[in-house]
């Protein structure tokens, strides 16, 4: 009698709970600029952040700065790159943008406009909501949405990314990253739909922002935006949940799991099925980079 496989089927599935029960939180976005010092002043003098810190790498010709609202060892911070000699990057079609909650948008962008900043959409409020946001551009050329909100204890709030298949991605970030959908909004009159994905609500914490445009389903990635990383406590068993998501959903590890040569912080990376990309950073090892 030929075998059912359910010896075969059970391990993978019992794997496949790691990710919901994994001490998992969103550490930083990474995206490469062309003028560090310039950008570090835009973002603390306009948007409110602070430089945490700071490392320049010579023999790899790049300098890193981590900016943020709060101590990474609780918060999400953005960690540009910035490439010597590098002054020009294409940020492509298929990122969005990124979105800072903020008590009172009007005055924000009051303070960006006396500043040189440059706004993209006037402060106001959504279409058919009355939730206000304002639309900003960074000295690179990437786009802050700015939202409203009372309070809230993560303003960096949200990464933006266009995706081919929202089902797709969905399923992909949820069995990959043991995300939850924690929004889900079709908008059929303007032809787009979008899932909000993360590990707490949305007014807690940051969430991924997938957005898919009605018949669209490939876009340009450009050299700008490059990856978010996540944190975990175990590498070597997410690197093995993503390599089983990968083979039923698309994507590929793009680095096995293990220790990063000088740093010795354990990561393993990979693409989602449109090839956006995700690092895992081992929670020890992250909190060790920080001393």
């Amino acid at each position: 009698m030929a075998g059912c496989g359910c010896g075969a089927a059970a391990p993978n599935a019992e794997l496949l709970e790691f990710p919901k029960t994994d001490k998992r939180r969103f550490l930083h976005v990474v995206y490469r600029v062309g003028d560090l010092d310039r950008t570090i002043k835009f973002y603390t003098e306009c948007f409110g952040m602070k430089l945490l810190r700071k490392r320049d790498v010579p023999e790899e010709k790049y300098t890193n700065a981590f900016l943020g609202f709060g101590s990474e060892e609780s918060n999400f911070a953005v960690e540009l790159t910035y490439n010597y000699g590098v002054d020009h990057y294409d940020i492509g079609t298929g990122f969005g943008h990124f979105a800072i909650a903020t008590p009172d948008v009007y005055k924000m962008v009051e303070d960006i406009r006396a500043k040189g900043g440059v706004i993209t959409r006037a402060p106001g409020p959504v279409k058919g909501g009355s939730t206000v946001i304002a639309f900003v551009k960074d000295p690179t050329g990437y786009i802050f949405e700015l939202i409203q909100r009372c309070s809230t204890p993560e303003p960096l709030c949200q990464v933006m990314l266009r995706v081919g298949d929202l089902e797709r991605s969905i399923k992909f970030y949820e069995k990959a990253l043991g995300m939850k959908v924690v929004k889900k909004t079709d908008r059929p009159e303007q032809k787009y739909s979008i899932a909000m994905m993360g590990y707490a609500p949305e007014e807690e914490t940051t969430v991924l922002e997938l957005t898919y445009n009605y018949g669209v389903t490939e876009y340009t990635k450009g050299n700008a935006y490059a990856q978010v990383a996540i944190s975990t406590d175990d590498v070597y068993k997410s690197g093995e949940v993503v390599s089983l998501v990968n083979q039923e959903l698309g994507g590929k590890i793009t680095r096995q799991p293990g220790a990063v040569p000088g740093l010795n912080t354990k990561i393993v990376s990979f693409l989602d099925p449109d090839g956006w990309k995700t690092v895992l950073v081992d929670n020890e090892d992250f909190l060790k980079e920080l001393k």
